[in-house]
C-alpha cells in the first residue's frame, strides 16, 4: 500500500459507519427530489417568500432572511434547486453534530453517528427541507454558529465574528432566532469563553440586525425585524375570556365571537378572512399593534390560563403518534402527501396568484407533481422512519441530566445546545401554536446535548484538544517541531493505525493548589491512534568488537569492558591526622 493511500484508509476505517448513514440520508433526500417535484408548498407562506424575493423588499408578516436566500439562488431559476440546496444544508447539519461529538465528547464513531441519525434519516426532517419555508435554513444557520463557538474552548475573535453573523442571519430568518441569540451570548459568558469572543459575537450580530432594522424602517417607517403580534393574538384566542379581560379601546373588537370550548385552532384565526383581526379596518401596522395590545391584556388578566394552554400544547410534542392538528387537511402540510393538490387561483401575495409568482421566479407555474415509485417509497418510509415524541423526551432528559451533573461548571459545553433545544420546542407553544415542525427543528440541538452528556471525558477541557479522528493530532499549546513530524521508520514499514491506549494532553488545572487533580486520572485515559511517530528514536546498537568480555551495566557505552591489565588508580592525596569524631562539634578537614 502506498503512503498516499494511508490517510484515506485511516479516514474510512474511523468514520465508515457515519459515511454509511450519510449515504442513506442522501438517498432519502434523492427520493424526495425525484418523487415530489418541484417542491412542497406551504400556503400562503411559500408564496409570500417568493414575492419578497422577487421584489427584494422586507415583509411585515415574515422575516426577510429566507427571501434573501431565495434571491441568492434566483439565477438558477429553479425551485427544485432551492430545495436541493436545503437538503445539502440538512446533511451539513448532521455532519456538524457528528464532528462536535467526536471532538468534544470523544464519543466512538457509532455513538456520534447515533446522535446524528435524526438529522440524517428522520422523514419529517427531510420533509421540512423539501418545503419552501424558512425552517431548514434557520436550523442550519443556528447549528453551524454553535459549531463554530463550541469547536474551541475559547473561540478566536474571527470565529466569534463569523458565528455572530450566522446567528444574526438566523434571527433574520425566523423570529425565534432572536431569543436564541440572547441565550447563546449568555451561555458564552457563563462558560467564560473570553470577553473577546462574547464581544465579537454580540458586535457582529448587532451590526447585521441593525442593518436589517434600517432596511425594514425604509419600507415600513419604523425599525424592526418583523411584525409578529398577530401570532400571539391567535394564541390567546384559545383561552381569552373578554368578560374577565375587559379589553379597553379598539382592542375590544378583537374578542373572538365563539364561546370558549367551541373556538377554532389559532392558525385558523390567521388564515380566516372573517376573523376579528382580518376584518378590522386599518393598516397592517395598526392591526399588528392592536393585536399586540389585546394579547398583552389577555395574558395579564389570565396568566394561569395562558400557562396551562401553552403547557398542554407542549405535552403533545411528546406523544407517541403525531397529532393531527389543527385538522387533517392542514396536517398534510407537514408530511409527504398521498396526492398532489393544485395551486389555488386566489391571490397568494402581492396581488398575484401562486402560479404567477412561481412563473416569475422559474419560468414555470410550479404545479406539484408526484412521481412514482419514488414518492410511494418515501411515504412508506415516513410511516415509521422518524423520531417519536417519547424518544425526543428521553433525549432532552439525558441532556438535562448532563447539564445538572456539571453544575460546578454551570452546564459546561452542554448548556448552549440544550437551552437552544428547549427554547425552540417550548417558546412556539406559548407565542404561536402547536406545530410538529418546531420539534423537528430542535432535534439536532437536543441530540447534540445528549451526546455531550455521554462524553467519556470533560467536554469543557476537551474543546481545546484535537479529536481522535485517525489523523495525526496536534498539541494545542506546544505544537511539535517539523522535525518531529518526520517518521523514523523506513519506507517499507507502515505505522500502526489500530487504537492504542494513550494519555491525551491535558493542560494543568489547579484545584486547591494541586496541578493535577485525582478526579482527572481515569478520565484522561482513552483509546485512539498514536498521534506522532517517536521524534527521538532509539539508535541501533553498534556491533560488539569483543563479545568475550562481560557486559558491565554500570559503565557507559565506550567503556563496557573490564579494566584488564591497566594500571591501578593513584592513591588519594595524603591527609593530616584525623581526630576522633565528635558528634556534638562540626568536623573540619584540611587537605
Amino acid at each position: 500500500m502506498t503512503t498516499e493511500a494511508q490517510p484515506a484508509d485511516r479516514f474510512l476505517r474511523t468514520h465508515w459507519l457515519f459515511l454509511v448513514a450519510l449515504l442513506a440520508g442522501g438517498g432519502l433526500r434523492a427520493l424526495a427530489v425525484l418523487g415530489y417535484r418541484p417542491a412542497l408548498w406551504f400556503w400562503p407562506d411559500s408564496f409570500t417568500h417568493l414575492d419578497a424575493a422577487l421584489a427584494l423588499r422586507p415583509t411585515g408578516s415574515h422575516s426577510s432572511g429566507y427571501p434573501l436566500f431565495l434571491r441568492l439562488l434566483s439565477p438558477l431559476q429553479s425551485v427544485q434547486a432551492v430545495v436541493a440546496a436545503q437538503h445539502l444544508l440538512g446533511l451539513a447539519t448532521a455532519c456538524c453534530v457528528y464532528l462536535l461529538l467526536r471532538r468534544l465528547a470523544r464519543l466512538p464513531g457509532w455513538g456520534a453517528t447515533l446522535a446524528a441519525l435524526p438529522a440524517l434519516l428522520d422523514a419529517h426532517q427531510i420533509q421540512l427541507e423539501h418545503l419552501v419555508t424558512a425552517d431548514a435554513l434557520f436550523q442550519s444557520l443556528a447549528v453551524l454558529a454553535l459549531t463554530l463557538l463550541l469547536w474551541n474552548r475559547r473561540p478566536s475573535a474571527r470565529t466569534a465574528l463569523l458565528a455572530g453573523t450566522l446567528l444574526a442571519a438566523a434571527a433574520a430568518t425566523r423570529a425565534l432566532g432572536l431569543p436564541l441569540l440572547l441565550l447563546v451570548l449568555v451561555c458564552l459568558a457563563v462558560r467564560r469563553a473570553g470577553w473577546r469572543a462574547v464581544t465579537a459575537t454580540a458586535a457582529a450580530a448587532a451590526l447585521v440586525l441593525g442593518a436589517h432594522a434600517v432596511w425594514f424602517a425604509a419600507e415600513f417607517g419604523h425599525h424592526g425585524l418583523t411584525r409578529g403580534n398577530a401570532h400571539l393574538w391567535a394564541r390567546t384566542t384559545t383561552f381569552a375570556d373578554c368578560a374577565r379581560i375587559r379589553p379597553t379601546g379598539p382592542a375590544a373588537a378583537l374578542c373572538p365571537a365563539e364561546p370558549l370550548g367551541e373556538r377554532k385552532p389559532p392558525p385558523a384565526y390567521l388564515s380566516d378572512g372573517g376573523s376579528p383581526l382580518n376584518t378590522f379596518q386599518g393598516s397592517p401596522a395598526e392591526r399588528d399593534a392592536l393585536a399586540g395590545d389585546f394579547a398583552l391584556q389577555a395574558v395579564r388578566a389570565q396568566p394561569a390560563d395562558f400557562l396551562r394552554t401553552g403547557l398542554a400544547d407542549l405535552a403533545h410534542v411528546f406523544d407517541w403518534d403525531r397529532r393531527v392538528y389543527p385538522t387533517a387537511e392542514d396536517q398534510s402540510a407537514h408530511v409527504f402527501p398521498d396526492a398532489a393538490a393544485s395551486l389555488p387561483d386566489t391571490p397568494a401575495a402581492g396581488g398575484r396568484t401562486a402560479a404567477e409568482l412561481t412563473t416569475a421566479y422559474q419560468d414555470d407555474p410550479g404545479e406539484p407533481r408526484l412521481v412514482d415509485p419514488y414518492a410511494g417509497w418515501l411515504r412508506a418510509y415516513q410511516e415509521h422512519g422518524f423520531l417519536r415524541g417519547p424518544f425526543l423526551g428521553v433525549v432532552l432528559a439525558i441532556g438535562l441530566i448532563g447539564v445538572l451533573t456539571r453544575w460546578r461548571r454551570l452546564g459546561g459545553a452542554l448548556l448552549p445546545p440544550w437551552t437552544a433545544a428547549a427554547a425552540l420546542i417550548a417558546l412556539p407553544q406559548f407565542t404561536a401554536a402547536f406545530d410538529h415542525r418546531h420539534a423537528a427543528v430542535a432535534a439536532p440541538f437536543a441530540c447534540l446535548a445528549a451526546g455531550l452528556a455521554f462524553g467519556g471525558r470533560d467536554s469543557e477541557t476537551a474543546a481545546g484538544t484535537p479529536a481522535l479522528t485517525g489523523d495525526p493530532a496536534e498539541d494545542p499549546v506546544n505544537p511539535p517541531d517539523e522535525t518531529a513530524r518526520r517518521a523514523s521508520a523506513t519506507a517499507d514499514v507502515h505505522p500502526d493505525g489500530n487504537p492504542q491506549r494513550i494519555v491525551p494532553y491535558r493542560p494543568p488545572n489547579p484545584v486547591d493548589g494541586v496541578l493535577v487533580h485525582p478526579r482527572y486520572e481515569l478520565a484522561d485515559v482513552g483509546r485512539g491512534p498514536a498521534a506522532y511517530p517517536d521524534p527521538d528514536p532509539v539508535p541501533l546498537d553498534r556491533a560488539d568488537p569483543d563479545p568475550a568480555q562481560p557486559f558491565d551495566f554500570f559503565k557507559r557505552d565506550p567503556q563496557h569492558r573490564d579494566p584488564g591489565l591497566t594500571a591501578a588508580a593513584p592513591p588519594p592525596p595524603a591527609q593530616g591526622p584525623q581526630q576522633p569524631a565528635d558528634r556534638d562539634k562540626p568536623q573540619y578537614y584540611k587537605y
